[in-house]
């Protein structure tokens, strides 16, 4: 009995022990969060240094710790000046400077992360190096563009939703200080209308306003939301002017600058008041923004927004093919499915037959 009696006070005082060793919450603490490793694929842009240095900082910022850049993947376009102008600094950056592990693969990536940034400057790859990534079910941001062309970034986002596998994009104009304070400013009331504006540098890979005006178009949508019905473009050798009307009669302009000042902005149009936003504000609310999102599995931006932008985009260089005409953002949506849809028939003509690995 003495023996059964001294075994009970054992294992009363032994199991809450070793119950608050295993269970730190047991005494009021949250266990230690995990440092999710974070891939970034493409060197050749100034972000994946300034977002690196965010995140691999010493002492991160508590909004931008716990999430550690841990290897990547130079990438490089031969064909884009600044794109193989800069992937050797960049590349070297992150190598010497954060201790990132440069791999020769995104297979090789992808076994080493948890999440992904996908920084390549050049948008005609991001499909193909999002598609392996989006497989393996790993929590992807695409830097703007989010693809070199409207058709891209359908199949893009159809593959996102069909791998469940959590996907956004953005420029880091919306999250601006300057510009999101006054998305839900009570001054500013229900917003009206906006002009917007950026600069707007062309490169001749891409569509238009895919290169850099998409700062500006990003800033629209950021106040104005998704709905436009047609855009319409008028393009000088300074200045591109797209006119989007939206299906409450709403009224959102972008102006592209490439001669004078060039800034970021918008002026706002409210229902109480009509207000100038500031501009850029920097990288680091977008890169918590991202980590935000990587924590969460929770995109601050939808898919169906981003491929509207894409859409926005596309319409407004049909426009300035046909003079000025406005093109129906619904047209240029359905020319865009129905080239997916051949696409797939020209890759697997046989609607019954297997899909191979890596298509």
């Amino acid at each position: 009995m003495r023996a059964r009696r001294k075994l009970l006070s054992i294992v009363s005082v032994s199991l809450p022990c070793a119950f608050a060793i295993l269970a730190p919450w047991a005494r009021g603490q949250e266990p230690a969060a995990k440092t999710l490793r974070a891939g970034v694929i493409g060197l050749d842009t100034s972000h994946v240094t300034a977002f690196t240095g965010l995140l691999n900082a010493k002492s991160p910022k508590p909004e931008l710790a716990g999430v550690r850049v841990t290897a990547a993947f130079p990438g490089g376009s031969p064909d884009i000046p600044s794109s193989h102008a800069h992937i050797g600094e960049y590349t070297k950056v992150l190598r010497e400077k954060h201790g990132v592990a440069i791999v020769d693969s995104i297979a090789e990536l992808l076994a080493q992360v948890d999440v992904v940034l996908l920084e390549s400057v050049d948008g005609r790859p991001h499909l193909d190096q999002a598609r392996p990534v989006l497989k393996a079910g790993k929590p992807l941001f695409i830097d703007k563009p989010f693809a070199g062309t409207l058709v891209d970034g359908l199949a893009l986002a159809a593959l996102a939703r069909e791998t469940k596998t959590p996907c956004f994009s953005s420029s880091s104009l919306r999250f601006s200080p300057a510009i999101a304070s006054l998305t839900h400013d009570p001054k500013v009331g229900a917003v009206v209308g906006c002009e917007a504006f950026s600069p707007c540098y062309l490169e001749p890979h891409h569509p238009d306003l895919f290169w850099y005006g998409i700062h500006g178009v990003e800033t629209l949508y950021t106040f104005m939301g998704v709905g436009c019905q047609t855009v319409a473009r008028t393009q000088t050798e300074g200045t591109d002017l797209a006119v989007g009307v939206w299906n409450d009669g709403r009224v959102g302009t972008f102006r592209g600058i490439r001669q004078g000042r060039g800034d970021y902005g918008a002026t706002v149009f409210g229902s109480k008041s009509i207000v100038k936003s500031g501009g850029y504000g920097g990288y680091e609310p977008l890169v918590v923004e991202i980590v935000r999102f990587f924590k969460t599995g929770k995109p601050p931006v939808s898919l169906d927004e981003t491929i509207e932008i894409l859409a926005f985009m596309e319409a407004a260089d049909q426009s300035k093919r046909q003079g000025g005409k406005p093109v129906a953002i619904k047209d240029v949506m359905a020319q865009a499915r129905a080239e997916l849809a051949a696409r797939a028939q020209t890759h697997n003509p046989d609607p019954h037959a297997r899909s191979q690995p890596g298509s």
